[in-house]
């Protein structure tokens, strides 16, 4: 820090308070810095993915709030909720707030999938259908599932969400938080069999193993697996080998593609070698997927065969990656989704005037930053990185003109932007679990944005 900000702690803005958001805030605290940390949040509500995009019966993933919870906790940290960067502030804002500003916003829209038919009637991204059964205020409130047969395209964790939701009943996803709209959806769910398919074989499916494994936890869903699909070249061997995790993931395929198929009602089939070629359509609408098989050319990756097949489905999700949005005033890498940057410090956009090769004191962490790629914990070690140089760049910041966190608030309040805290927080946790008890769940979440604001009463600390 430089003389004129030596005195006082540095302030740091983090737009963005998911997992990537708060493991950064916790880097800072963690270091010998004296620091001040105000996290930025569009949403009412903090964590983000946990919160937003991880499935409702994964208990054990939302576990890692209770982690989260103890750095919001800390006096060093300030939730600003409720508050949509660009909008409602802006990167010149934060300037004049705070030394250094990191965004953490992470990834919430879909990849695209450039096949024909994709834009149908009845084809879905699945980061939207998450949203939806995830309650998150700001999509629909209803969901067409008047499918009887579904595709879903992808073999990643997501895309083994999608096709767990859409092949349970309604009535098993109740005992979790899911709001009443998504529970009154679900109930009315028409899908019994639900085909998942990859390009590429067993040995290259991106699933943890124990996410895989939950597929056969419920008493109404029947993995199949087609044992012409367990199939394995020198460079698939290589990968199982060299991971244990793919060798887990390959040998529960394997048992589940010899066994003999039951008989509970809703089938939930795992396809491999079977490339997506084109979503069919009638009258605007899905009534097919057609798919090409591929086969391993030795060294895990694939080829096609030029050898089609259609399936019979009514609705196709893509589960093909996340994507992050473009955030005003940085620059953008369309094409990897992030923020171009080295180990957190952003690039100056090199259209722009001046000899900066960084942007001053402006950072990014998580997916921003690398992508979407990869497990919650993974996020850490970005945090990391990303502090460790915001800390090395820390004694030639230019200081903020108006440091006091009270200028910040005052500014947010002058423009009426009725922003949540952290103490809000706990209210609307109260208040959600209030609704869950008499019918003895943990909580019910509630999705009108209004009424999140409402329990949280802003700016009230």
């Amino acid at each position: 820090m430089t003389e004129q900000s030596a005195a006082r702690p540095l302030r740091i803005a983090i737009v963005g308070a998911g997992p990537a958001g708060i493991y950064a805030a916790d880097a800072l605290m963690k270091s010998d810095a004296e620091v001040s940390i105000d996290l930025f949040e569009r949403m009412p509500a903090p964590f983000g993915l946990i919160r937003y995009g991880v499935a409702p019966d994964h208990p054990r993933i939302k576990g890692i709030i209770t982690a989260l919870h103890k750095v919001l906790d800390k006096p060093q940290v300030r939730l600003l909720g409720n508050i949509d960067y660009g909008t409602d502030i802006t990167l010149d804002d934060l300037r004049a707030f705070y030394d250094a500003v990191i965004f953490s916003t992470g990834a919430n829209a879909d990849r695209a999938l450039p096949i024909p038919g994709i834009d149908l009637d009845g084809s879905f991204g699945a980061a939207d259908f998450v949203s939806w059964y995830d309650g998150h205020p700001d999509v629909p409130r209803t969901w067409p599932l008047d499918a009887e047969k579904v595709a879903v395209l992808g073999v990643g964790n997501v895309a083994l969400d999608v096709a767990r939701v859409l092949a349970k009943t309604g009535d098993e996803l109740l005992p979790t938080e899911i709001p009443p709209n998504v529970y009154k959806g679900l109930k009315a769910n028409k899908a019994v069999e639900v085909h998942v398919f990859g390009r590429r074989g067993p040995a290259q499916a991106k699933f943890t193993p124990l996410e895989l494994r939950e597929l056969d936890h419920s008493p109404t869903i029947e993995v199949i697996v087609d044992p012409e699909d367990i199939d394995y070249d020198e460079g698939s061997e290589a990968a199982r080998r060299h991971s244990k995790q793919v060798d887990m993931v390959a040998n529960t395929l394997e048992q589940w593609a010899i066994r003999d198929v039951g008989d509970r009602p809703h089938k939930l089939f795992l396809h491999f070698f079977e490339s997506p070629a084109e979503v069919l359509g009638e009258n605007g609408k899905v009534v097919g997927l057609r798919t090409e098989r591929t086969q391993l050319d030795g060294t895990g990756n694939v080829k096609g065969t030029g050898v089609f097949k259609d399936w019979d489905v009514q609705a196709v999700y893509r589960a093909v990656g996340y994507l992050s949005q473009n955030l005003t005033n940085l620059p953008f890498d369309d094409q990897a989704g992030t923020v171009p940057n080295e180990a957190g410090r952003v690039l100056a956009d090199e259209n722009a005037d001046g000899p900066a090769r960084y942007l001053p004191a402006t950072y990014v962490t998580g997916w921003i930053k690398r992508g979407p790629v990869g497990l919650i914990g993974h996020t850490k070690g970005d945090a990391n990185e990303t502090i460790a140089c915001l800390l090395d760049d820390a004694p030639n910041f230019t200081p903020a003109e108006r440091p006091e966190p009270e200028a910040v608030t005052e500014f947010l309040e002058s423009k009426g932007i009725p922003f949540t805290t952290w103490a809000g927080w706990y209210r609307l946790d109260a208040h959600e679990r209030s609704l869950g008890e008499p019918e003895g769940r943990e909580r019910v979440k509630v999705v009108e944005r209004e009424d999140m604001l409402r329990a949280s009463e802003p700016h009230k600390v």
